[in-house]
């Protein structure tokens, strides 16, 4: 995990360390220290934000595909409003980063019937193949006590007449 200087927040400030931010300043314009590593692999890099967002930073093999495809995913179901993804907040194609909002806590354990069945109703109700089907691709988001799905980078928009 990444070591993270104090935060004092009130309802106008925000201080990290030494430094004093108006609220109004967005959390891509923020220092780095700000973030908390949560997942460091070869393909991306993976942080959250003071307020909850992801910082999603992608590197190693076809990282600028990638990035494409999942803001080109992200962008879609956003659109078909698929109440159950994060939502695209920024995406810098220069920096191969995006910002998304958070789609609660990482599952621990999940059957396997239910990790079909969340998968095949993104592909069935919103004409897209997650194409990395996997548990660590689960998140449960409390407040409305929903698993949501997460990481599109090789996800597949389905022609219509596939679906």
């Amino acid at each position: 995990m990444a070591k993270c200087e104090t935060l004092i927040v009130d309802s106008r400030w925000l201080i990290v360390g030494s430094r004093e931010f108006d609220r109004r300043t967005t959390n891509h314009q923020l220092p780095a220290i700000n973030l908390l590593k949560v997942k460091d692999t070869l393909r991306a890099t993976v942080h959250l934000g003071f307020d909850g967002r992801v910082h999603k930073a992608y590197h190693g093999p076809n990282a600028q595909a990638r990035f494409d495809n999942e803001v080109k995913v992200l962008r879609y179901l956003e659109e078909k409003k698929c109440p159950y993804v994060p939502r695209l907040l920024n995406a810098d194609p220069e920096k191969l980063q995006i910002i998304t909002t958070s789609c609660g806590s990482r599952v621990e354990r999940i059957d396997e019937k239910r990790t079909k069945e969340l998968f095949a109703e993104l592909e069935s109700q919103y004409g897209v193949r997650h194409d990395d089907p996997d548990a660590r691709n689960i998140t449960y988001r409390f407040s409305d006590g929903r698993f949501c799905l997460i990481d599109f980078e090789f996800a597949t928009i389905l022609p219509k007449n596939s679906r």
